[in-house]
């Protein structure tokens, strides 16, 4: 074997081995659910990136980021959108909810 063909077949064997940790780590979110193992669970990483694609269709500018990291933002954002359905999970962390009046 050359050394250019022991150098090709570094380069693709590194390319492979970084794209296999790359995709391994990711996350992936199915609206408001994480994909675990073929089965959806809600997690809070899901659900803010949910309601900060909920706000962009809003009008917002709200990265996935910014509402994971800065509950002032969530909130405000949750405060003008937090009545849409698909958002009340991600809300009820930051909104107070209706009092018992009993």
């Amino acid at each position: 074997m050359s050394k250019s063909n022991v150098a090709q077949l570094c380069f693709l064997t590194g390319s492979f081995l970084i794209a296999a940790a790359s995709s391994a780590s990711a996350i992936e979110c199915q609206e408001d659910y994480q994909i675990v193992q073929g089965q959806p669970i809600s997690t809070p990483y899901c659900r803010d990136n949910y309601l900060a694609q909920v706000a962009r269709q809003y009008g917002f500018k709200a990265t996935d980021r910014e509402i994971r990291n800065n509950p002032s933002r969530k909130e405000e954002v949750c405060r003008f959108i937090g009545d849409d359905i698909r958002v009340q999970t991600a809300c009820s962390e930051v909104l107070p909810g209706p009092r018992d009046t009993r």
